[in-house]
């Protein structure tokens, strides 16, 4: 009988500097210099020749998707290649040649790995072989496919109750990967399915479904040519999603403006040089911002509110600024918000967002004489206490404009990875859809349970309370991603297995449950074949279109398995035959799984033929001005209130932030090159007003400090770095911040971490 062996593990990993250089920020993106460090890293990663040749399939109609974020393709990809610099960084991170095997295993404890930094840690290379972390032991061990399965089957039989056991999922995962899972974890018994959206966009889909009555975007790619205007609104599309510049460049050029409102002044929102064109290489560029609202964080009610309160006094001097025709035909509340702003002075207001009056007259003044309006946003939004209602306001805005379900005009929140909003369509969530759990015993012949499960923050809790036992991952790296590091570890840690679904070694493989297993999988760049077959997965982009995704590159080992075959097994050996779905049948047959997921989910009817090609849009209410499901059958507006923070003289509200060099917690590199900060991630921009008052100099140490229900955190050594942020603001990286973040604050209704308005004191080291 084996006995628990405690191990010494670093959950932060160093908090020592590596050599930190500074220049001067960027007054543009992309161009020569984005296309020459993506090279450089696929080439590091996978050499020359398969790189140029994986390259030319990625975001192609018969290759694969990118695996970064969930950007659309455009119906006719660029022959020079539709990807970006970040999505080349992607793929050489996922096709690396570099292998993580049992001898590697061997020579490194978990003990040992942990005291590595996150960008070391994913620098190791492919997981290619099952592998036992077994609680007696500080190395892990390789296991056969059969073992692993049988072992998580005797933990989850061991549960006294279904919810007992935690399924996360990751943006990553395929439709019909997450399709199957979801179908598993209710078959299992328990509608506890966190998912990564919980963390990020989930604030977005209830202030959507509250207001428009579905849960996404309403824009197609192609609005963005049509734009009158576009908000950029608390996002970066320049380093997090880069391909968006080319959409904002088309805008421009055909007489689009472009307003962005964001605490930091962003590279890639002031010029963009396509490197797919010989003026992005030759020229200047194309200058992308014509207005520039630097709020302070987390103050975009105010300002938005402001907008609105000003452009209500044009409507009623000089009439025609607001849409009335469209107010009263699809929208309720609209005299309510009417009477709320009249609450609020412009002095306030002003005062609150930071903003020069000046600026925002301009800005009023461009959405008062157009219609077209988009507004875009993403976690400069939702990561906030009220999360929700930054975007409700943001639809307020749009339904005054009568922006929404025509050519040009509506919402778009831009997802982070690549199928997080596929996963939530096809059925992973942790409410109860009584319509989906019809479907599901209508098709499969078994009950779904009726009992709401738990998100990300309160399946943190239930961990660390001894309340859930067994948590599985199908994807991401769980610790680095969540917030409140240090309780997090702690829950993991209490859980009696932890299993993590994966392509490569993260900080989640090293912070376990007593036992843990690690199960790789396939790329979605490499080459998916049964029987000699190749087979296709099928993804949905952030504007809701399905299509389908093909690898090519042969797989890093014969001993990978796909995501629905680890599934597939895993149900099978719980199960063993004793349960109306053929698990190991249906997880093998992906044509049979988008079979099934036609009859549960709307709008997949023929999913198998209209996903190839260019796919197909699923339904949008929104875009057709359908409000039925909503009270009154019309689209609301929202009384939102300011945000409260109760800052102290020597607070600062922190945002947590991405580095170039990053996408989501996958660290690619170490440089910053667009903030012009090189070699260092362990650094806090603070506004030079701000560290004369604190008697800081460039590169001073401090440690940040946050302080919540009476429990102290701290991110200890970050360097200082004056920046263009507005006083009383600080950015830092994460995941290095998240520790700062507190597990039970989070947004109303969405339960998003803070992530984005954390408030902190400063400690001079």
């Amino acid at each position: 009988m084996s006995t628990t062996k405690k191990r010494n593990i670093s959950v932060l990993g160093p908090n020592t500097f590596t050599g930190i250089k500074l220049k001067e920020p960027a007054v543009y993106a992309a161009g020569v210099p984005a296309v020459k460090v993506a090279l450089q890293h696929a080439f590091k990663e996978m050499g020359v020749i398969k790189s140029l040749s994986t390259l030319s399939h990625m975001n192609q109609k018969d290759g694969f998707d990118c695996p970064g974020c969930a950007w659309p393709d455009p119906d006719k990809p660029s022959k020079l290649g539709e990807y970006c610099e970040n999505g080349v960084k992607a793929l050489a991170e996922e096709a690396t040649n570099k292998q993580v095997d049992s001898d590697f295993f061997a020579k490194y404890s978990v003990e040992e790995l942990s005291h590595w930094s996150d960008y070391h840690i994913g620098k190791s290379g492919r997981l290619i072989q099952p592998m036992i972390l077994r609680s007696d032991s500080i190395h892990y061990k390789p296991i056969s496919w059969r073992d692993a399965y049988t072992l998580i089957a005797q933990e989850l039989h061991q549960l006294n109750s279904p919810d007992e056991g935690v399924f996360y999922t990751s943006g990553r995962s395929s439709n019909e990967a997450a399709f199957l899972y979801g179908l598993f974890v209710r078959a299992f018994g328990t509608n506890n399915m966190p998912d990564c959206s919980n963390m990020c966009h989930e604030s977005s889909g209830v202030a959507l479904g509250e207001t428009l009555g579905i849960g996404k975007g309403s824009v197609k790619l192609k609005d963005f040519e049509k734009a009158e205007v576009i908000m950029v609104i608390g996002q970066n599309p320049g380093t997090n999603h880069p391909r968006m510049l080319t959409a904002l460049q088309k805008c421009k050029e055909n007489g689009g403006k472009i307003i962005s409102v964001n605490p930091l002044e962003e590279a890639g929102l002031i010029r963009f040089k396509n490197p797919q064109e010989v003026k992005g290489v030759l020229s200047s560029g194309t200058r992308l911002t014509d207005i520039h609202l630097q709020v302070k964080i987390n103050q975009d009610v105010s300002l938005l509110k402001l907008i609105i309160k000003k452009l209500a006094i044009a409507d009623k001097e000089r009439g025609n600024v607001f849409d009335h025709k469209f107010i009263e035909t699809y929208t309720s509340g609209y005299s309510a918000l009417l009477k709320d702003i009249e609450h609020y002075s412009e002095e306030e207001l002003l005062e609150l967002s930071g903003v020069t009056e000046t600026l925002i007259d301009k800005a009023v003044e461009l959405l008062a004489g157009n219609n077209k309006i988009i507004i875009c946003w993403a976690m400069g939004l939702t990561q906030h206490k009220n999360g929700v209602e930054n975007i409700k306001e943001c639809v307020n805005l749009l339904l005054l404009k009568g922006s929404l379900g025509k050519p040009g005009a509506g919402t778009c929140p831009v997802r982070g990875h690549s199928n997080v909003q596929g996963d939530r369509t096809v059925g992973i969530m942790h409410h109860v859809s009584p319509t989906l759990n019809e479907s599901i015993e209508k098709t499969f012949g078994f009950t779904p349970p009726d009992k709401e499960g738990l998100d990300t923050v309160h399946a943190i809790e239930a961990m660390h309370n001894g309340k859930a036992k067994v948590f599985i991952a199908l994807g991401g790296n769980f610790l680095s991603a969540a917030s409140d590091t240090e309780y997090t570890a702690e829950a993991l840690q209490n859980c009696d297995l932890t299993v993590n679904i994966s392509t490569k070694l993260n900080r989640t493989h090293l912070v376990t449950g007593k036992t843990a297993l690690i199960l790789p999988t396939l790329g979605r760049s490499e080459l998916d074949e049964k029987d000699g077959k190749p087979r296709f997965f099928t993804v949905e982009n952030s504007m809701g279109k399905v299509h389908q995704s093909k690898g090519l590159l042969k797989p890093a080992s014969e001993n990978l398995k796909s995501e629905p075959e680890i599934i597939g097994g895993i149900a099978d050996a719980y199960f063993n035959g004793a349960h109306p779905v053929d698990w190991k049948t249906l997880s093998e047959d992906y044509e049979l799984i988008r079979e099934k997921i036609g009859h549960v989910i709307k709008g997949f009817d023929n999913v198998n033929n209209r996903s190839k090609g260019s796919g197909f849009y699923l339904p949008n209410n929104t875009r057709d001005l359908d409000f039925g499901k909503l009270p009154n059958q019309r689209a609301q507006f929202s009384i939102c209130g300011l945000p409260e923070h109760k800052i102290k003289e020597n607070e600062f509200i922190l945002m947590t932030i991405r580095s170039h060099d990053q996408f989501n917690t996958t660290i690619y590199g170490l440089d910053d090159r667009y903030r012009g900060i090189y070699n260092e991630r362990r650094i806090v921009l603070m506004n030079v007003k701000d560290m004369n008052t604190y008697d800081l100099k460039r590169l001073d140490v401090i440690n940040l400090i946050s302080c919540y229900d009476n429990k102290e955190r701290k991110a200890a050594n970050f360097l200082v770095v004056p920046y263009s942020i507005p006083q009383g603001n600080l950015a830092a990286y994460f995941p290095e911040t998240n520790v700062l973040v507190p597990y039970n604050h989070f947004a109303d209704k969405s339960h998003t971490p803070i992530s984005k308005s954390i408030i902190v004191q400063i400690e001079k080291v």
